[in-house]
């Protein structure tokens, strides 16, 4: 997610049509509940956004007291660092320059407890596409854990949430195992996770945001593949995702912004519909193979893990869908009805619900994706 109207990364796209060597495996289909689902302070379907904090663009500025209480995680867009390679991540409000209407420091720290008093989880989200963070040493991996918990206890949050992207993350050229990573960027940010983990204990909430492009892709094209030649970021997320499933509260990947992904079926799906959606959660909750290997699979996360990423409003970002898009999804993914062209390896209740970008455009846009999805969950 970024700052700008229209989240077009046509950098990214491009990659998509220029990976053309690597081919796809057999097809598994591993038990969907076999990860560990662990407990969670979520509610049974929760909805999930992020909330412009430190910078104002096309959507306006929202307080975030004036968040509606249709959002149960609140995520603080962004603490960003200093520098790519520092790790020293830092937050601050939006300038009133930028944003005349933002409140101060002490009504923005009162409004996170009333909003936790409500139930609701708010977390510091890092990264976004300007944001680009690579631990690439134990002293980068040092900065982020003591700058982030800085964050976290200033302002009593709940938890982080890792939105890496852009080149945040990549492959090592030897690093080929997902399970057993070494780069050490993805090493660090493994390391530098748990420790928060193990700081803040039990309560503490971690979700991640990846795009298609560091997950679903990974199905086709792992870092820069056997005979090299492909992007080292491509599934560069799996290892970060597999190690860190204990710690994960949930995984919302940006089903938006995307170029065609290959699904469970041998097929390319693209953004625009249903379709999309359906085959890229289906890939999370079925398990995959990785560079297409039918020996080296991506286990499945639990469905209480999980939630879709969409845009709320086509000015949000690429890949917006009408409502009724959203409810078919829904519908086939927790009812196994209205699934159209694709059919998911399963039928999951317990999806965890929806994440968009985000609720300042939501807010812009009368509010449509949140209303759309109290009104589906009841």
């Amino acid at each position: 997610m970024d700052r700008t109207r229209s989240r077009v990364r046509t950098g990214l796209l491009a990659v998509f049509a220029a990976l053309a060597l690597a081919t796809a495996g057999v097809m598994t289909t591993p038990d969907a509940r076999a990860a560990d689902a662990g407990p969670t302070a979520l509610p049974a379907h929760a909805l999930v956004g992020y909330l412009h904090s430190s910078f104002a663009n096309g959507s306006g500025y929202t307080r975030l007291a004036d968040v509606p209480d249709s959002w149960d995680v609140i995520d603080l867009a962004f603490g960003e660092p200093t520098s790519p390679t520092s790790g020293d991540i830092r937050f601050s409000l939006c300038p009133r320059s930028e944003c005349p209407n933002v409140e101060s420091e002490a009504e923005f720290k009162a409004a996170i407890k009333a909003k936790q008093a409500a139930g609701k989880k708010v977390l510091i989200s890092i990264g976004g596409q300007n944001g680009q963070v690579q631990l690439t040493t134990a002293a980068a991996r040092d900065t982020f854990v003591s700058s982030v918990s800085a964050i976290i206890d200033t302002y009593g949050l709940d938890g982080l949430d890792i939105d890496f992207e852009g080149h945040s993350l990549s492959l090592d050229a030897d690093d080929t195992d997902f399970k057993n990573p070494k780069t050490p960027q993805i090493v660090h940010l493994i390391s530098a996770v748990k420790t928060l983990k193990a700081k803040y204990g039990a309560g503490f909430t971690l979700t991640m945001a990846p795009e298609t492009f560091f997950v679903q892709l990974g199905h086709q094209y792992y870092g820069t593949g056997k005979w090299g030649g492909q992007d080292p970021r491509a599934g560069a997320y799996l290892p970060v995702i597999h190690a860190l499933r204990d710690e994960l509260t949930l995984l919302h990947v940006q089903d938006y912004n995307s170029g065609p992904i290959m699904g469970l079926d041998g097929q390319y799906h693209s953004m625009g519909g249903a379709d999309f959606h359906i085959a890229m959660t289906d890939m999370l909750l079925t398990g995959f193979p990785v560079a297409g290997d039918a020996n080296n699979v991506f286990p499945a996360l639990p469905p209480e893990k999980v939630a879709i990423g969409m845009p709320a409003s086509t000015n949000a970002g690429n890949g917006h869908v009408p409502t009724a898009e959203v409810n078919k999804t829904l519908d086939c993914l927790t009812k196994g009805t209205d699934c159209g062209s694709y059919k998911p390896h399963g039928t999951w209740p317990a999806l965890r619900g929806l994440m968009t970008w985000s609720i300042n455009w939501d807010r812009h846009n009368n509010e449509e994706f949140s209303k759309n999805f109290d009104a589906y969950f009841g």
